[in-house]
Protein backbone atom coordinates (compact mmCIF):
# COMPACT_ATOMS: atom_id res chain seq x y z
CA UNK A 1 0.00 0.00 0.00
CA UNK A 2 0.79 3.20 -0.91
CA UNK A 3 1.63 6.36 1.51
CA UNK A 4 -2.02 8.06 0.10
CA UNK A 5 -3.62 4.91 1.88
CA UNK A 6 -3.40 6.57 5.08
CA UNK A 7 -6.47 7.67 6.30
CA UNK A 8 -5.83 9.72 9.36
CA UNK A 9 -2.60 11.27 8.88
CA UNK A 10 -1.12 11.55 12.54
CA UNK A 11 -0.25 14.69 13.50
CA UNK A 12 3.45 15.25 14.96
CA UNK A 13 4.20 11.97 13.03
CA UNK A 14 3.35 13.18 9.95
CA UNK A 15 7.04 15.27 9.39
CA UNK A 16 8.21 11.61 9.22
CA UNK A 17 5.77 10.76 6.75
CA UNK A 18 6.29 13.25 4.61
CA UNK A 19 9.77 13.02 4.23
CA UNK A 20 8.82 9.53 2.12
CA UNK A 21 7.83 9.45 -1.31
CA UNK A 22 4.48 7.98 -2.28
CA UNK A 23 5.91 4.27 -2.79
CA UNK A 24 4.23 1.13 -2.06
CA UNK A 25 5.51 0.44 1.58
CA UNK A 26 7.12 -2.72 1.43
CA UNK A 27 9.24 -0.91 -1.14
CA UNK A 28 10.29 1.85 1.03
CA UNK A 29 11.19 -0.43 4.03
CA UNK A 30 13.50 -2.77 1.66
CA UNK A 31 15.12 0.16 -0.03
CA UNK A 32 16.23 1.82 3.29
CA UNK A 33 16.74 -2.48 4.57
CA UNK A 34 20.77 -1.30 5.46
CA UNK A 35 20.70 2.23 7.33
CA UNK A 36 23.44 3.12 5.11
CA UNK A 37 21.37 3.81 2.59
CA UNK A 38 20.40 6.85 4.37
CA UNK A 39 23.38 7.49 6.69
CA UNK A 40 26.59 6.55 5.63
CA UNK A 41 28.06 4.85 9.01
CA UNK A 42 31.43 6.90 7.33
CA UNK A 43 29.72 10.09 7.90
CA UNK A 44 28.72 8.80 11.38
CA UNK A 45 32.29 7.65 12.35
CA UNK A 46 33.93 11.09 11.15
CA UNK A 47 31.43 12.62 13.98
CA UNK A 48 33.08 10.75 16.64
CA UNK A 49 31.38 12.66 19.82
CA UNK A 50 31.00 16.38 17.97
CA UNK A 51 27.36 17.95 18.78
CA UNK A 52 26.28 20.84 17.36
CA UNK A 53 24.80 22.55 21.10
CA UNK A 54 24.88 21.31 24.63
CA UNK A 55 22.43 18.82 25.34
CA UNK A 56 22.78 17.31 21.83
CA UNK A 57 23.39 13.76 21.12
CA UNK A 58 26.82 12.26 19.36
CA UNK A 59 26.54 10.46 16.29
CA UNK A 60 26.42 7.03 17.98
CA UNK A 61 23.10 8.74 20.36
CA UNK A 62 21.44 9.37 17.30
CA UNK A 63 21.84 5.57 16.11
CA UNK A 64 20.85 4.48 19.12
CA UNK A 65 18.01 6.51 18.93
CA UNK A 66 17.28 4.92 15.65
CA UNK A 67 17.74 1.46 16.46
CA UNK A 68 14.97 2.15 19.73
CA UNK A 69 12.66 4.12 18.25
CA UNK A 70 12.30 1.76 15.13
CA UNK A 71 11.67 -1.47 18.12
CA UNK A 72 8.90 0.90 19.78
CA UNK A 73 7.09 1.50 16.08
CA UNK A 74 7.72 -1.74 15.26
CA UNK A 75 6.65 -2.86 19.02
CA UNK A 76 3.03 -0.48 17.95
CA UNK A 77 2.44 -1.69 14.58
CA UNK A 78 2.15 -5.07 15.84
CA UNK A 79 -0.33 -4.67 18.61
CA UNK A 80 -2.88 -2.51 16.35
CA UNK A 81 -2.30 -5.04 13.25
CA UNK A 82 -3.36 -7.95 16.05
CA UNK A 83 -6.55 -5.74 16.69
CA UNK A 84 -4.96 -4.44 20.79
CA UNK A 85 -6.89 -1.77 21.49
CA UNK A 86 -5.03 -0.37 24.33
CA UNK A 87 -3.59 2.85 24.32
CA UNK A 88 -0.09 2.75 23.89
CA UNK A 89 1.89 5.24 25.75
CA UNK A 90 4.67 7.43 24.32
CA UNK A 91 8.03 7.26 25.33
CA UNK A 92 10.82 9.76 26.62
CA UNK A 93 13.35 9.80 24.31
CA UNK A 94 16.58 11.64 26.36
CA UNK A 95 15.61 9.32 29.05
CA UNK A 96 16.77 6.80 26.54
CA UNK A 97 19.52 8.20 25.42
CA UNK A 98 20.76 8.91 28.52
CA UNK A 99 20.80 5.01 29.62
CA UNK A 100 21.43 3.48 26.68
CA UNK A 101 25.20 3.86 27.06
CA UNK A 102 25.78 4.29 23.37
CA UNK A 103 29.38 6.15 23.83
CA UNK A 104 30.20 2.33 24.72
CA UNK A 105 29.60 0.83 21.36
CA UNK A 106 31.40 1.43 17.51
CA UNK A 107 29.41 2.98 15.33
CA UNK A 108 29.64 -0.47 13.06
CA UNK A 109 28.03 -2.26 15.56
CA UNK A 110 25.09 -0.10 15.71
CA UNK A 111 24.81 -0.01 12.22
CA UNK A 112 24.93 -4.29 12.46
CA UNK A 113 22.27 -3.70 15.18
CA UNK A 114 19.87 -0.89 13.37
CA UNK A 115 19.99 -3.52 9.91
CA UNK A 116 18.82 -6.59 11.87
CA UNK A 117 15.80 -4.52 13.48
CA UNK A 118 14.68 -3.75 10.52
CA UNK A 119 14.97 -6.86 8.68
CA UNK A 120 12.94 -8.23 11.45
CA UNK A 121 10.43 -5.15 10.72
CA UNK A 122 10.56 -6.15 7.28
CA UNK A 123 9.25 -9.76 7.91
CA UNK A 124 6.72 -8.31 10.24
CA UNK A 125 5.43 -6.15 7.75
CA UNK A 126 5.37 -8.71 4.88
CA UNK A 127 2.84 -10.75 7.11
CA UNK A 128 0.18 -8.17 7.34
CA UNK A 129 -2.27 -8.05 4.72
CA UNK A 130 -4.35 -4.64 3.64
CA UNK A 131 -6.70 -4.84 6.20
CA UNK A 132 -4.35 -5.34 9.00
CA UNK A 133 -2.39 -2.41 7.79
CA UNK A 134 -5.32 -0.29 8.12
CA UNK A 135 -6.07 -0.91 11.10
CA UNK A 136 -5.37 1.87 13.72
CA UNK A 137 -4.56 2.76 17.45
CA UNK A 138 -3.51 5.19 19.78
CA UNK A 139 -0.23 5.70 20.57
CA UNK A 140 1.00 8.73 22.09
CA UNK A 141 -2.45 10.42 22.36
CA UNK A 142 -2.36 10.03 18.34
CA UNK A 143 -4.55 7.85 16.20
CA UNK A 144 -2.20 5.37 13.93
CA UNK A 145 -2.48 2.95 11.47
CA UNK A 146 -0.01 0.14 11.01
CA UNK A 147 0.32 1.63 7.45
CA UNK A 148 1.15 5.35 8.92
CA UNK A 149 3.88 3.55 11.33
CA UNK A 150 5.35 1.49 8.44
CA UNK A 151 5.94 5.34 6.96
CA UNK A 152 6.91 6.86 10.24
CA UNK A 153 9.96 3.81 10.24
CA UNK A 154 10.76 4.62 6.54
CA UNK A 155 10.55 8.53 7.57
CA UNK A 156 12.05 8.63 11.07
CA UNK A 157 15.57 8.12 9.85
CA UNK A 158 15.51 10.31 6.48
CA UNK A 159 14.66 13.35 9.55
CA UNK A 160 17.51 12.32 11.03
CA UNK A 161 19.81 12.11 8.20
CA UNK A 162 18.70 15.43 7.13
CA UNK A 163 19.52 17.01 11.13
CA UNK A 164 22.74 15.47 10.55
CA UNK A 165 22.98 17.17 7.41
CA UNK A 166 21.84 20.67 8.48
CA UNK A 167 23.56 20.63 12.22
CA UNK A 168 26.29 18.22 12.37
CA UNK A 169 27.77 18.70 8.77
CA UNK A 170 27.03 22.38 8.17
Amino acid sequence: MNKTAITVMPGYFDRYINLVPNVDLLDALEQQASLESVLPAETMTGLGDFVYAPGKWTAKDIVQHLIDTERIMAYRALRFARADSTSLPGFEEDDFARSAHASRRTIPDLYAEFDAVRQATLAMYRSFDEEMLQRTGICAGQTMSVLALGFVLVGHPMHHARVVRDRYLS
